[in-house]
């Protein structure tokens, strides 16, 4: 069986209905692009462990998709002219006569128009943004099995956005979503098994859905999935595999994985030293504004580790790292021995990279 295969074995061993986890919490909603805090470590990852004990329901959508994704086609209805020019319109700026020629496609029954007309309200394109309409649009594309739809309705379903929030019946629009291969349902699909939040807490089905989506390129579940592996949840312990992940989501532009990947550069854990590198997803990170690794960068600029020393810059890096938070009186005190000209030159250099940066200015 290959992985595509097993992400669709697992997503129907989850179909289930309402009434089988009613009592389950509500938590925070996930989002398309979110970037979730490291997980802590957890219990016995193994499948006999992690195994899914809710019921398969039969689903006409599911059945579609399945049939879909077996003959390695998209569930779509041919393309109406509408539909085509709606997408065109669109794409050109020209959101209102997008959205007539949507509504046009919707009512000839075209289910992929659904999404779009949803699409422009929820993001008020052309037209004031409701997030209602956009519901009611997309749930009734959802309705249809457009994939689109499903996910677009099983975000605000989990967020209680446009409609009333409901995080059973959010999964089960990502799960269906989710076979169709769609990354971003997947990855999401993945933090509702993480957190038992809407599914039941299943670090095992939790890890290949996002595993799933990090293959996919999807740089937070690269993140995730690295630190997982880092903390053997879902998955084993693996320093190798941690840090290729972590690599990924880093090169991909993911702030809290330079964090953390510049840390493992720096210590060595699951690859060859490499510092010089390191110094640049830290300083990556810590231009992003990350307290953390501002904080690190300013460590590593004092005692030179991978660059020179510059102690008017640590100075800098402290008091923006200390703006946002991070307690760290060791360096305080050893930072305050440096003459009042260097931690004024740095205390000076601070403030204005940070008001470039309200702005919206690079430094």
């Amino acid at each position: 069986m290959n992985y595509a295969s097993a992400i669709v074995a697992l997503v129907m061993a989850g179909i289930a209905t309402a009434a089988a986890a009613q009592t389950k919490p509500q938590a925070k909603a996930p989002a398309a692009t979110p970037t979730p805090a490291k997980p802590a470590p957890a219990a016995s990852a193994s499948k006999e462990a992690a195994k899914d004990t809710s019921k398969p329901v039969a689903d006409a959508c599911v059945m579609k998709l399945l049939a879909a994704r077996t003959a390695q086609t998209t569930l779509a209805s041919p393309a109406s002219a509408e539909q085509e020019q709606a997408y065109l319109a669109y794409e050109q700026g020209k959101y209102q006569t997008a959205l007539s020629l949507a509504e046009a496609a919707a009512g000839r029954g075209n289910p992929q128009a659904y999404a779009l007309a949803g699409r422009i309200y929820d993001e008020g394109q052309g037209v004031p943004k409701d997030p209602i309409i956009a519901a009611r649009w997309y749930a009734r594309g959802a309705e249809l099995c457009d994939v689109p739809a499903l996910f677009a309705y099983g975000l605000m379903l989990a967020e209680g956005r446009g409609v009333g929030k409901d995080r059973l019946a959010a999964g089960e629009m990502l799960e269906k979503a989710a076979i169709s291969g769609h990354a971003l349902a997947n990855y999401n699909l993945g933090l509702l098994f993480l957190k038992g939040d809407g599914k039941p807490e299943n670090p095992y089905r939790a890890a290949q859905h996002i595993l799933y989506a990090a293959e996919k390129g999807v740089a937070a579940a690269q993140y995730d999935i690295g630190s997982l592996y880092q903390a053997g949840v879902g998955v084993p312990v693996d320093g190798v595999e941690a840090s290729k992940w972590l690599n990924r989501a880093a090169a991909a532009g993911n702030t809290a994985a330079q964090y953390d990947y510049a840390v493992m550069l720096l210590k060595g854990l699951g690859l060859e030293k490499d510092k010089p590198k390191a110094v640049d997803y830290m300083m990556a990170a810590a231009e992003k504004g990350l307290p953390g690794a501002q904080n690190r960068l300013a460590h590593m600029l004092k005692e030179g580790v991978g660059v020179e020393k510059n102690q008017v810059q640590a100075i800098k890096w402290r008091a923006l790292a200390q703006k946002g938070g991070v307690v760290d009186e060791t360096l305080d005190a050893e930072l305050g021995k440096l003459s009042k000209a260097d931690r004024q030159t740095g205390e000076k250099a601070a403030l204005e990279w940070a008001e470039k940066k309200q702005v919206g200015k690079p430094e």
